[in-house]
Parts: C-alpha cells; structure tokens; sequence
C-alpha cells in the first residue's frame, strides 16, 4: 500500500541546499509533502525547487541561522502562505575539524550560535503555531557526537550535547499539546559536512573525508529518518557499525575509551 503519512504535509527543512537536509526534500516531494526550504543559499534552493516532484507546491526561504532575529517574522510568513505548518526539520548546521586548543573563542561561539542557539530560536518561533494547532513534529538533526566527545569536534560535539538536553525538555513539555520530538543522531553519512566544516580559526576545511566519504549513502540515511519519524520515535542513531560506540559507552565505558581512542579523526 501507499504511503501516504507526509501526503499535504507542510515541512519546513533547514540546510535543505546540501546533504541530508537536501535529500529529506528529494523523499519527501516524493511523498507529497509541501516544502519551506531554507539555507542561506538561495541559487542552490531555487535549483533544488525546481528540480523536486511537485516543484510548485514548495516555497523557497533563505535562513540564516546564525542571524535568528527575523525568525518570528519568517515563521509568520511561511504559515501565511503555506498555511500552517506540519513539521520543522531542524537540520542546519556547521562541523568543525580543529582542536579544543586551537580553536578561538570566537569559532566556539559560532558554532554554538549556528547549532544551537539559531536552532532552537527557529524551534520557538514555530512552537507557537503549533501549540495552537494542538499538533505538529519536530524533527532534530543531533550527530553521534551528540553522545560522546571526538577528536577535533570539540564545540561541535558540545553543541549537540545541548541539544538532546533542550529538545528532551521541549518533548516533556510539550506532549500534552500534541508536539512530538524526535532527535536523529547520524553516523558516518556520505555529506558535504566535513568539505563545509570550519578549522580553528573559521577558515574552510574543504576536504571530503575518509569517514564522510566511506560513510553510509545519504538517501539511506534518509529513509531510516523518515520512518523513525514517521513512528514518532524519540530518538534514531543512524549509520553503520559506528553507531554501536553509543552502546559501548553505555554499557562498558572503559572500553568505550580504549577504543574510540584509536579511531581515525577524519
């Protein structure tokens, strides 16, 4: 049988220009859904638009998540033309490839401000409309380093920490009006991230990873995403035999750092 879960689903998908936010579009448009897509760059969503299933039922939105002042403004609009929204894919964000040590404060605070603070600030100015609908999902995009700390991640795993903490509260809260939250953590995914991280002083790293490059496809990533939220659950590890430190670190901590120790940065 069909499935018809997202069918007039309005979605509204954050770094929707690249990687897992670019193909949860691609799924998605397939699936019926009516698109906001937003990242900051506006050329790549209006090609991504027009190439999707359905292209003139999605609405283009550039976001800058570092820059969360207008945001209440640009839920506002989306709901206005859009006409409410269903789900907000909290998928934004920035990696980092330096050490604690040589990374500036500087570079802390913008990725805290893009993974964090831009996230959550986007979260709030779409609670309200959800709270009145009494219904609507929030889907957020963490990482494996959400769960632990690793090499040359150090403000990038911290970011995520922060926000299985926030989002475990807001799920709390926000049951009994009908908000479901659901918190994805990514292994090795085959993305641009590691291209698109920042070095310790915000310079570009620019290069593909090994882990990136060897990583599990994109669009079955995606898959395992979309069924997850589909069945509300609360929270997705997703990736290859990675993701199995998660448990590791549970369970037999002291092996957990003998191991993840010898593990390859990039």
């Amino acid at each position: 049988m069909e499935n018809t879960y997202y069918s007039n689903k309005v979605v509204w998908i954050t770094g929707a220009s690249s990687g897992i936010g670019k193909e949860t579009a691609i799924q998605l448009a397939q699936q019926g859904a009516k698109l906001v897509l937003s990242a900051r760059n506006k050329s790549e969503l209006e090609k991504l638009k027009d190439s999707l299933t359905n292209s003139n039922f999605h609405y283009v939105l550039p976001l800058d998540l570092e820059k969360s002042d207008n945001f209440n403004e640009l839920a506002a609009l989306v709901v206005k033309e859009m006409g409410r929204i269903d789900i907000l894919v909290n998928n934004g964000g920035i990696s980092q490839r330096a050490t604690a040590s040589e990374t500036t404060m500087e570079v802390n605070r913008k990725i805290m401000e893009v993974n964090f603070f831009g996230n959550i600030a986007l979260t709030k100015a779409v609670l309200t409309y959800m709270q009145a609908q009494k219904s609507g999902q929030i889907l957020v995009i963490s990482s494996i380093s959400g769960k632990f700390g690793f090499f040359l991640r150090s403000a990038y795993s911290a970011s995520k920490h922060a926000l299985h903490g926030y989002y475990d509260s807001l799920a709390l809260e926000e049951e009994h009006n009908g908000i479901k939250v659901t918190i994805v953590c990514p292994g090795k995914i085959n993305t641009p991230i590691s291209t698109n991280a920042i070095g310790g002083k915000g310079e570009k790293h620019g290069v593909m990873d090994h882990n990136q490059a060897t990583g599990m496809s994109v669009s079955a990533c995606v898959r395992e995403m979309l069924i997850g939220l589909e069945k509300q659950k609360r929270e997705l590890l997703i990736g290859n035999k990675e993701i199995m430190a998660v448990k590791i670190k549970r369970f037999f901590p002291n092996l957990f750092w003998k191991i993840i120790k010898k593990q390859s940065a990039t």
